[in-house]
């Protein structure tokens, strides 16, 4: 199988560091796959999380996503964050409009799609991940589940081939864990789209195809 995200050799500190966070990763990401890394904090994951669509780039080494190495070049940043989408730990930092709707269209219309073809996929983005009933609610008269699932149909209406998932349900409760995570699990089965989870919770790992497993910037484990 293709690999939409390939790590060679990837290494990175931060800046004023003096212990690097990614010790020379190779890491292939399958296209269609569901991965889970997992790791405490400081063990490196959201940082490979960050250098997959071009938020951080390696110092050494190289990323590569659908075969395209990234760079710092803005029209090859564009097209990475199109075909590897990021939904973060907090909702409330992607969300930016004041209506449902609004803010799940707010990427698409970014991307230059035209307004028909943006409100069929802002509808099919929301009755993906259940929420189309709350399309003209405010986004703060929502639970921290339903923001978090607000935040990936903005990501899904983009109409990505992976989304990156750093530390999703960190913030939530368990009811809102398990909406999240249904959603992750429906839109890699039936969409077909890759799934990278980046997680600390091993009943949420376990629920992946595979299991990445980091520590002090290396990867300890990977298999099944």
């Amino acid at each position: 199988m293709d690999a939409i995200i390939r790590f060679e050799n990837v290494h990175y500190t931060y800046p004023g560091d003096e212990l690097e966070s990614l010790c020379g990763i190779d890491l292939e990401i399958e296209k269609g796959s569901f991965v889970a890394v997992l790791g405490h904090n400081g063990s490196g994951k959201s940082t490979l999380a960050k250098l997959s669509n071009g938020i951080l780039f390696p110092q050494s080494g190289q990323v590569i996503v659908d075969g395209t190495p990234l760079t710092q070049d803005e029209d090859v940043v564009y097209n990475a964050r199109r075909k590897v989408g990021m939904v973060f730990q907090n909702p409330d930092n992607q969300i930016v409009s004041s209506i449902v709707e609004e803010d799940v269209a707010f990427g698409v219309e970014n991307l230059g799609v035209e307004p028909k073809e943006c409100r069929r996929r802002v509808d099919a983005a929301l009755k993906t991940v259940g929420m189309y009933a709350e399309r003209l609610k405010s986004p703060s008269k929502l639970s921290g589940g339903q923001k978090q699932r607000v935040a990936v149909a903005g990501i899904i209406a983009m109409r990505p081939l992976c989304i990156v998932l750093d530390e999703p349900t960190a913030m939530l409760d368990p009811s809102g864990r398990r909406e999240v995570l249904d959603t992750v699990k429906k839109l890699n089965k039936e969409e077909g789209i890759t799934i990278l989870l980046i997680t600390h919770y091993m009943d949420e790992a376990v629920q992946a195809d595979r299991v990445v497993v980091m520590d002090d910037g290396v990867i300890r484990l990977d298999g099944a």
